[in-house]
């Protein structure tokens, strides 16, 4: 190689470690204004706050104070103040972990288009926030106050901002209750339950809720009105599909005349903080109905066809509301939330099984089966129940387990009896029912039909009436 090229690689070279050595220094200069910090970049009073705006993707909503918070599109959507604490409460003490000071290529943090833009007004101050990228690596995200730098912060508030309109609103709730004093059913149930204890009603001590009906109290059975009440306990109302709705408007829901209106009085639940303090007590209303054109066909279908092969919608086939007392706003509840609250009649919170008296307390039972009469009786030994019959002992458990198993499999009023299979006067150590009749007689081929007190009263299964038979003649004829 000559003299002349060696030169010019010479210079290549030279220039090539020149450009590297700019690289490194701007590197070097770049490095030097990124660093640790633990700074706080904003600290902004939520009390000052005059208004609140953020735009996330195609997501753009905006509310101010007056007095209250309000949504500057519709004022008399209900703004849940706390929520909007909630939101502000994160620049109260806004936190860094990284500082990169002077940043100018705001692309490279997903800055130059955010994910999301967050206006205040606090007094005369105004601030944005936008928010960036993710760093997967440092599992924070990039942030810009418009200060000129880039931070890291401690708290994402893009999981709190990236949300729907109905996030912000101040649903209605259920009532945290402990226990009801009374429940009125209005509309496709029409009658009053009541808490008492000792109730001359009561079979059994379990017995505290009582239907009144027709100037009768009618026990009901406690597992089912609690079960019944954890349906609304249970309800989540947040899906609304109106949060002003006007009169007129509640006929859309069918609102306007609800299928079923549930008030109840109700004790709230001890506070351990509150503890000697009185129960707070209230009274909450909730209005249910199914959507009345989806209402309407499933009748017209049920008419046009035989009732045991109606057609009954399924749960993802219903719709239906609720309201709160007189709240302007209308919640879309599920099908199988639907389902449970409309099971509120005497027939579905009654006690199902024939016979509920505390077992401990029957003393005695005459039994006729097939024309012959049989008597059982129990004394109390040792504080326990010992079963005789015919002055020797036996073991009653079978017999009283088919006794107790008799369920109603459906409730009726009148029916034609059959021939009877058997019958049995129950002896109850509880001064207000000491006694009750059972009869049951031959229905079908798979059902009996139960009369008490003389009152026909259900259908049972005739293979608990078969067990009952069994379990007798087990015992007497030994």
């Amino acid at each position: 190689m000559n003299r002349s090229k060696r030169l010019y690689v010479l210079l290549g070279v030279l220039l090539l470690l020149c450009v590297l050595t700019l690289g490194v220094s701007k590197y070097e200069e770049q490095k030097e204004k990124i660093k640790n910090s633990d700074e706080i970049i904003m600290e902004i009073n939520s009390e000052d706050v005059t208004s609140l705006s953020w735009e996330c993707g195609s997501k753009e909503f905006a509310f101010h104070k007056d007095e209250i918070w309000l949504y500057d599109e519709d004022e008399n959507f209900p703004v849940d103040e706390e929520k909007v604490g909630s939101l502000l409460e994160i620049f109260e003490s806004f936190g860094v972990s990284f500082i990169i000071e002077d940043a100018e290529e705001l692309g490279q943090y997903g800055l130059s288009d955010p994910l999301c833009k967050i206006n205040i007004s606090a007094g005369e101050e105004s601030y944005e926030i936008l928010l960036g990228n993710y760093s997967e690596m440092d599992e924070e995200r990039y942030v810009s106050i418009g200060d000129g730098n880039v931070y890291l912060v401690k708290e994402d508030p893009l999981s709190s901002f990236d949300i729907e309109l109905s996030a912000m609103i101040q649903n209605d709730e259920i009532p945290e209750f402990d226990s009801v004093s009374e429940i009125e059913f209005a509309g496709s149930e029409d009658y009053k339950v009541v808490y008492e204890e000792d109730n001359k009603a009561a079979y059994s001590k379990e017995d505290v809720y009582f239907a009144k009906i027709d100037g009768e109290e009618l026990p009901l059975d406690p597992e089912n009105v609690n079960s019944y009440l954890d349906v609304i306990r249970g309800l989540n109302l947040v899906n609304y599909v109106s949060y002003d709705a006007a009169e007129d408007e509640l006929e859309t829901y069918g609102l306007d005349d609800p299928e079923l209106s549930v008030t109840f009085k109700y004790r709230t639940s001890d506070d351990e903080e509150d503890e000697g303090k009185e129960k707070k007590e209230g009274t909450v209303s909730l209005h249910i109905s199914r959507d009345p054109a989806e209402k309407e066909k499933e009748e017209a279908n049920k008419e046009s066809k035989a009732d045991d092969d109606a057609d009954t919608a399924s749960e993802e086939e219903i719709t239906a509301y609720a309201r709160i007392g007189e709240s302007p706003i209308i919640y879309k509840i599920s099908g199988t939330d639907y389902e449970g609250l409309m099971k509120a009649s005497y027939n579905d919170l009654r006690h199902q099984k024939l016979v509920w008296a505390d077992r401990a307390d029957i003393s005695r039972a005459e039994i006729s089966l097939e024309g012959v009469e049989y008597e059982l009786t129990a004394k109390e030994e040792n504080k326990e129940k010992v079963w005789y019959y015919q002055e020797e002992e036996i073991e009653a458990d079978n017999f009283l387990t088919a006794l107790y198993s008799l369920t109603a499999s459906k409730f009726v009023e009148e029916e034609q009896a059959g021939k009877e299979e058997i019958s049995l006067t129950l002896y109850i150590d509880n001064e207000n029912q000491p006694e009750v009749q059972i009869e049951l007689y031959r229905y079908d081929g798979n059902n009996c039909l139960a009369v008490v007190d003389g009152e026909p009263v259900s259908l049972i299964s005739r293979s608990y009436v078969v067990d009952l038979i069994e379990a007798v003649n087990a015992v007497v004829l030994n």
